[in-house]
């Protein structure tokens, strides 16, 4: 859940907390894309008892991720970097990358991402200020 923390943090002019150094990547799908295909999948009889993964693979550097939240929601935040020892209890392991595998949904309904990461924060910016009611004072959607 790192964007729409991000997301708030940036609109609350918070500084954008990253663990460790930020150079871990993810992958960001929107929920509007993963809705899409999970009802491909639904209407696909070959589906049924398969596992599939459903993702962009795209790969994202958390800390990039934390300057873009920042552009486009003009704020003036900063990227806050904590260590994964003042974060996290003794014995934790961060993976680094994580990116699907959609090649099974890809080949089966030939399902994939149709919105960037710069469509889904968009979306995810106004989705918070609709919510929370945020002014929009100092702070502006980047376009």
């Amino acid at each position: 859940m790192v964007l729409p923390r991000f997301v708030r943090q940036a609109l609350d002019g918070e500084d954008l907390t990253v663990f460790g150094d930020g150079t871990q990547s993810r992958c960001f799908v929107h929920v509007l894309d993963t809705v899409h295909a999970l009802l491909q999948l639904s209407d696909a009889k070959e589906a049924i008892g398969n596992v599939y993964n459903i993702g962009s693979s795209v790969e994202t550097a958390i800390i990039e991720l934390a300057g873009r939240v920042i552009q486009r929601t003009g704020s003036d935040s900063k990227i806050r970097l904590v260590p994964y020892s003042e974060a996290y209890e003794e014995g934790f392991e961060e993976l680094g990358r994580r990116r699907p595998d959609t090649s099974a949904i890809a080949e089966l309904a030939g399902w994939q991402p149709s919105r960037t990461l710069d469509e889904t924060i968009d979306d995810l910016v106004a989705y918070e200020r609709g919510r929370t009611g945020a002014a929009t004072g100092s702070l502006r959607l980047a376009g």
